[in-house]
């Protein structure tokens, strides 16, 4: 039986010894700690020298590269001379493998999982080909290594950085400051820099060891890639709030294996120095040991992934709330406040709020930031696409240094130019306009509208509700999906639209998909629309009218998806017997979600935004919704995600904000009174026609075919 040594720097606490077989030889497996003495170290090295197969060296890397730049541990190369007669490793080749192999099972595994992460090197030297490797997936990276090893007060924040940084690391790897300073303010300074950096990081590589002095402020809610966490350090982490630890290394009957020990164990079982092994040694032994990257939850299943969503003002009354602006408004003239809305077109973006505690019922958990850009609606309309773009484009920038993995754009700002193509081909995040939730938040809100009002017939046992329902601007990108959707519950639907051609063939694409549809074209809105129990506006008449409300039924749900939109306020007034949805907001799923007034209740998102959380939670990291042409399928697709991640209708909003239960109340009273007079008055113009009747029947006797005509 051969004898394969470990020896660490790491603690003696933790030592272990098994038995086991590999590649057909059995080996006894020692663990042997220092805790932290190099000198130990070498003494054990010379005397396990004339008795084991292999050593490994463990807390150490013996040398690494950067780019084109090659460093030998001092430490490490004294160590391995101790030894003359047995091979001596550190494991750094087949740690680098498990490490990136690591990191890549995660992403694979997880979904997205890395996606412009925030990831803090405590040593990107000694990490470079693992951070290669994640900059496939994010540039946002930091190293601490001219903190770490010089004492400097600086990150590098690119792989470019760290290699500038390595082709002059090797005038200054041996210099270390003085002890009067590198026990003192400058121990103390560099910590607390490096704390600070593992706070606004959300991934943290770095040897296991060197967590032991960061707590609770630093670990809490971070992701942890490192090797050989063993029961005892996943028992700190656990107490230190991290949510995931990424180990590459691997457990064999119970004990974690450091890659130095692994490495030293396949020389023994092998008979090969470490320098002869090579990439396929490595694949054999690891499919013939079955093994794989762990993924541990110290605290239980927890995910959080990132996003940002554009705001802006929508009036001079928003700056208004900003208290020095509020008092000068008071007094100012009029044309003052109008500067400053110019002014605040050209203000940088800035972070309106922080949002958090939105958890899904799958146990994925979201954070987010509302970016504001200053421009109006007015002040967008008024200048070029182009000049929002531009703001649009630094509020990606924002986004992606905050951690962002997915932007979302709102209000305005998503109907400017190409509706998010320009910025989306542009941006560093992919982009989404919200625009299928909005969708379909307005047609679930109408739907829900149609019941709460309660004025169509109750449906016998499984019956779906009954009602006819018409679509203007039917053959638009926006109309054609609200189309598809209500034609598969709706029992008559309308489509309206000048472009004849567009809707016959949108009809023969309809029957295709729905072929119990019952579907009726029209040019026009006017013929029928009296008849409609919901009516869906989707044209682009940019302020032309497109139907005349006056005509519509009592207790009419008309959904106003046009943007700008179809009926403006002064319209809606007209007909307070109607029910006029411009949107249904969404009620977000999670008990404490914290997030500043977006002029809605707490915990309640429009559905632009609702969309972009909805793909926050499922990972879906892509531009989903952009340009005007919107897929129905895409409509359906982020409503079924929707309810998967917890997300209900919370309220039904109009032009004047969302209605309350009183509001719809008082419209299904007015639209009974109002058909009740309607009646009435149908009753009256049928009264004469009978009374000249009778009075005929008194006057000289006339054929029956005559009375009967009159009647």
């Amino acid at each position: 039986m051969k004898t394969v040594i470990g020896i660490s720097l790491g603690a003696s606490s933790q030592d272990f010894e098994f038995k086991t077989t590999l590649l057909g030889e059995k080996l006894l497996v020692k663990r042997l700690g220092t805790d932290g003495s190099l000198a130990k170290a070498t003494k054990l090295v010379k005397y396990w020298d004339k008795r084991a197969a292999a050593i490994g060296l463990g807390v150490l890397k013996d040398k690494y590269k950067v780019g084109a730049h090659r460093f030998v541990d001092k430490d490490s190369a004294k160590l391995q001379a101790a030894a003359t007669k047995v091979p001596v490793t550190t494991g750094g080749q087949l740690g680098d493998i498990l490490r990136e192999w690591s990191v890549r099972h995660a992403q694979v595994e997880l979904g997205n999982y890395f996606n412009n992460a925030k990831v803090l090197f405590f040593s990107g030297l000694k990490n470079y080909k693992l951070a290669v490797s994640m900059a496939d997936y994010t540039d946002n990276l930091q190293f601490a290594d001219p903190l770490s090893q010089l004492g400097v007060p600086k990150l590098l924040t690119s792989l470019q950085a760290l290699q500038l940084y390595a082709s002059g690391a090797h005038y200054v790897r041996d210099w270390t400051l003085p002890a009067a300073l590198a026990n003192g303010p400058v121990k103390e300074w560099t910590r607390f820099l490096l704390r600070k950096a593992a706070q606004k990081a959300s991934v943290i590589v770095a040897p296991v060891h060197e967590l032991d002095e960061c707590t609770l402020e630093e670990l809490a809610g971070k992701t942890i890639v490192t090797s050989t966490v063993n029961d005892e350090r996943m028992a700190q982490l656990q107490a230190k709030g991290v949510h995931l630890v990424i180990d590459g290394a691997p457990v064999l009957q119970g004990h974690t294996l450091g890659p130095d020990l692994l490495d030293a164990m396949i020389c023994a079982a092998s008979g090969k120095a470490p320098e002869e092994l090579l990439e396929d040694d490595y694949l054999e032994i690891i499919h013939a040991l079955q093994l794989q990257p762990r993924l541990i939850y110290p605290n239980g299943f927890k995910r959080v992934n990132r996003f940002a969503f554009v705001i802006h003002p929508l009036s001079q009354e928003y700056f208004k709330q900003i208290k020095p602006i509020e008092l000068l408004s008071q007094v100012s003239p009029p044309v003052l406040m109008n500067s400053l809305e110019k002014i605040m077109a050209y203000a940088p973006p800035f972070v309106y709020s922080h949002v958090t505690g939105i958890q899904s019922p799958t146990g994925v958990e979201v954070e987010g930031w509302l970016i504001s850009v200053g421009g109006t609606p007015k002040e967008i309309m008024r200048h070029s696409p182009e000049f929002t773009y531009r703001r649009l484009l630094d509020a990606a920038a924002m986004s992606k240094s905050l951690g962002a993995q997915i932007m979302g754009l709102g209000a305005f700002t998503k109907v400017v130019g190409d509706a998010g193509v320009t910025v989306a081909k542009r941006s560093p995040l992919p982009i989404t306009t919200g625009n299928s939730y909005s969708a379909s938040g307005a047609l679930w809100a109408a739907h829900d509208a149609l019941l709460r009002l309660n004025l169509l017939p109750a449906p016998k046992g499984k019956e779906r509700i009954k009602f006819k329902a018409m679509v203007v601007g039917a053959t638009g990108a926006i109309g054609s999906v609200c189309v598809r959707l209500i034609a598969k519950v709706a029992d008559e639907v309308y489509l309206v639209s000048p472009e004849t051609a567009k809707l016959l063939a949108l009809k023969a694409s309809i029957l295709k998909e729905t072929p119990d549809a019952k579907l009726f074209l029209s040019a026009k809105a006017d013929k029928d629309i009296a008849d409609m129990d919901m009516i869906v506006t989707a044209t682009s008449g940019a302020g032309k009218k497109v139907l005349d409300i006056m005509q519509v039924k009592p207790g009419c749900v008309i959904t106003d998806v046009a943007r700008p939109l179809d009926l403006p306020a002064s319209e809606v007034a007209k007909r307070p017997d109607v029910l006029v949805i411009e949107s249904g907001e969404i009620q977000l799923p999670g008990e404490n979600i914290h997030m500043k007034n977006i002029g809605l209740p707490k915990g309640v998102a429009y559905a632009c935004l609702a969309e972009t959380i909805v793909l926050a939670l499922e990972g879906r990291f892509e531009n989903f919704t952009v340009g005007r042409a919107i897929k129905w399928e895409k409509v359906r697709e982020i409503y079924k995600l929707g309810l998967k991640h917890g997300m209900k209708l919370a309220a039904i909003s109009g032009v004047n904000g969302p209605f309350s239960d009183e509001d719809i109340a008082q419209v299904r009273e007015l639209a009974l009174a109002a058909r009740a007079r309607n009646r009435r008055s149908r009753t009256k113009l049928t009264k004469p026609p009978l009374i000249e009747v009778k009075k005929r029947t008194r006057a000289p006797r006339k054929t029956s075919t005559h009375a009967t005509s009159q009647i």
